[in-house]
């Protein structure tokens, strides 16, 4: 007997349509909405939410792709047992708190986004639910089992939609700018439009370290005869590292990552043209 999905209760369906809705919100560049969504991301799967943890049991299962059968096996095992151990009754009400914030600040239809992955996301529900049959249950883990090795080979290699949202902002970069994108202007836009899904952990972490080499290149170019001689020039490139100090005490926006990449253009001219001296 198939058991009723409640798309409500599925923590990581819930997860992936506000993800989905901040992507939108971005296309049609409707900021205060996207900031709506992000806000109720932060504020609801934060690290010691029973959420967030109920949330990690279901990416362990549906992000693993092209793993061999004996390792899905294992991070199955794994899951479920971690599963088990949570605290169903404040993932519940931390659920129903998600749901009425969602119909209050954004709009029940919500539920409704089309999420690519909701049949995996059905399945793994099924899964950790204890109204399904022994029988059913181990047909359901072989599924899993099988996604998690065969996935990879259907997917696309990217997302349609955080295509569309990269080239979106690509665009305005190359219309403000008239620049060719370099290679870590590439890195931190796919690190942008990918940050709404994993808390902007790897973009955190490209960002320090960039940050960091763009201020030591800004250090060097102050040497750079063209720059040391140009008082004009010294105060600037002075400033524009200051500027990057303060990046620190700054929540990332659009024009925040426009000045990142237009620095990184600066620094690529500098570089280049002190190499051809």
């Amino acid at each position: 007997m198939k058991i009723r999905h409640n798309k409500k209760r599925n923590t990581a369906f819930v997860f992936e349509s506000l993800i989905r809705e901040a992507t939108l919100a971005i296309l049609k560049n409707d900021l205060e909405r996207k900031s709506k969504v992000i806000k109720i991301v932060r504020e609801h799967f934060k690290p010691d939410s029973a959420l967030r943890s109920d949330l990690n049991c279901y990416r362990s299962l549906y992000t693993n792709q092209n793993l061999n059968k004996q390792i899905s096996e294992k991070i199955l095992k794994e899951t479920k047992l971690q599963r088990a151990l949570l605290n169903h009754d404040k993932i519940f009400d931390e659920q129903t708190e998600l749901i009425d914030t969602i119909n209050k600040d954004l709009s029940p239809s919500i539920f409704s986004n089309f999420v690519p992955n909701y049949k995996a996301l059905a399945t793994i529900s099924q899964l950790f639910s204890n109204k399904v049959s022994p029988k059913n249950k181990v047909l359901l883990e072989a599924k899993i089992v099988s996604d998690m090795s065969l996935a990879s080979r259907d997917a696309m290699p990217n997302n349609p939609i955080d295509q569309t949202v990269y080239n979106l902002f690509a665009k305005k970069f190359n219309d403000k700018y008239d620049k060719v994108l370099l290679e870590e202007q590439k890195e931190l836009l796919k690190l942008y439009v990918s940050s709404f899904s994993d808390s902007a952990l790897a973009l955190k972490v490209f960002l320090n370290e960039e940050i960091a080499r763009l201020k030591e290149e800004l250090k060097k170019a102050k040497n750079v005869e063209e720059v040391s001689a140009d008082h004009d020039m010294l105060k600037k490139t002075q400033l524009v590292i200051e500027k990057l100090n303060s990046f620190s005490k700054q929540a990332l926006s659009e024009e925040l990552l426009f000045t990142i990449m237009k620095t990184q253009s600066l620094v690529k001219e500098i570089t280049t043209d002190a190499d051809n001296n």
